[in-house]
C-alpha cells in the first residue's frame, strides 16, 4: 500500500535519480543533517522523518514540531545509503520550509492579537496549496492559531455566492437551518443590514467580510448587545500589518495570508559520507 507521501515522492523522482545513479555509488552510506538557517517555529519535521523511512533511511528528530528554533540548530538527523538520502533531500527541505513558514507567521500574529484580546482565534482559510492542504493547517496548529473548516465537508459557511443563489440572507439561513441537522451555521455578510438579518434569524456566527477595522469594531459591539453569545469573524483584506486593529472586533480573524502568501524559512541538509 502506497503512504500519503508517495506521490510527492514519485513526482520529484519519477523514473529514478539519475544523477545519483551515475555519481554515487549504490553500497555508499551517508549521514546528513536538517539545519534551520534563521529563528522560527519549527513544523514538518515529523513528515520529513517518514518521507526519509519511507526511502529506507533512519530519521531522528532532534526537535519536535512547535518548537521555537534558532539559527545553526540541527532539527533532523538521517542514516542511510547515499542515494536514498538524495533522493529524499528537497521533498523534506521543501515541506519544513514552508510549513515552518506558516507556523512562524502565525505565532507572530497570534501573539500579537493576544495582547489586544486575549481570546481571539487566528484562523486559516481555505486559500491553501492544492493536495497540500492537511499540512497547511498543520501548520497553522502549531503556529498557534486555529486551522478552521478542512473543507466544504464539515461546516455550514454561507457565502456571498451561496446567499445570491438561494435569494437573500433570510431565505439562506432559513434553507440552512431547516436542512442542516443542528449543526452551527455561519454566514459571511458584506454590510451591516445583511449583520442584522442574520443575527435576526439564527446564525450562530457572522462573518464581517471586507469591512474597515472602525466599522468592524461598531458593528460588532451592535450585535453582541442585542446577542451576548453570537460569534464574530472577520475576513478579507486583513494582513499581517493591519491585523492588530481588527483584533477587538471579533472572536476570530481568518486570513488567507497564512497560506497563500507566506515567505517560507531557510534549511539546508548537510551530507557527509558514513
Amino acid at each position: 500500500m502506497k503512504s500519503k507521501y508517495s506521490r510527492f515522492l514519485e513526482e520529484d523522482i519519477g523514473r529514478g535519480d539519475v544523477t545519483s545513479e551515475l555519481v554515487v555509488p549504490a553500497t555508499a552510506k551517508a549521514v546528513g543533517s536538517i539545519v534551520c538557517k534563521e529563528a522560527c517555529v519549527l513544523a514538518g519535521v515529523n513528515e520529513a522523518s517518514e518521507i526519509f523511512k519511507e526511502l529506507g533511511a533512519r530519521a531522528t528528530i532532534k526537535k519536535k514540531d512547535g518548537s521555537r528554533v534558532k539559527r545553526g540548530t540541527v532539527v533532523l538527523e538521517v542514516r542511510g545509503t547515499a542515494r536514498s538520502l538524495l533522493a529524499g533531500e528537497r521533498l523534506a527541505l521543501n515541506i519544513i520550509m514552508r510549513m515552518s513558514g506558516i507556523a512562524t507567521l502565525t505565532d507572530s500574529l497570534v501573539r500579537k492579537c493576544m495582547k489586544i484580546n486575549p481570546k481571539l482565534k487566528v484562523a486559516a482559510t481555505r486559500k491553501t496549496t492544492p493536495g497540500f492542504r492537511e499540512y497547511e493547517k498543520r501548520a497553522v496548529a502549531l503556529g498557534g492559531g486555529w486551522p478552521h473548516r478542512m473543507g466544504l465537508y464539515d461546516a455550514i459557511l454561507i457565502k456571498n455566492n451561496h446567499i445570491k443563489i438561494a435569494g437573500g440572507v433570510k431565505e439562506a439561513l432559513e434553507r440552512a437551518r431547516r436542512r442542516g441537522r443542528g449543526r452551527k451555521i455561519e454566514i459571511e455578510v458584506e454590510s451591516a443590514d445583511q449583520a442584522h438579518v442574520a443575527l435576526r434569524y439564527g446564525a450562530d456566527i457572522v462573518m464581517l467580510d471586507n469591512f474597515k477595522p472602525g466599522d468592524a469594531v461598531k458593528l460588532a459591539k451592535e450585535l453582541k448587545k442585542k446577542r451576548p453569545g453570537i460569534l464574530i469573524e472577520l475576513s478579507g483584506g486583513i494582513r499581517p500589518d493591519n491585523i492588530a486593529e481588527y483584533a477587538l472586533a471579533g472572536d476570530i480573524i481568518s486570513l488567507g495570508w497564512l497560506t497563500h502568501s507566506v515567505k517560507s524559512i531557510d534549511f539546508s541538509m548537510k551530507l557527509q559520507p558514513e
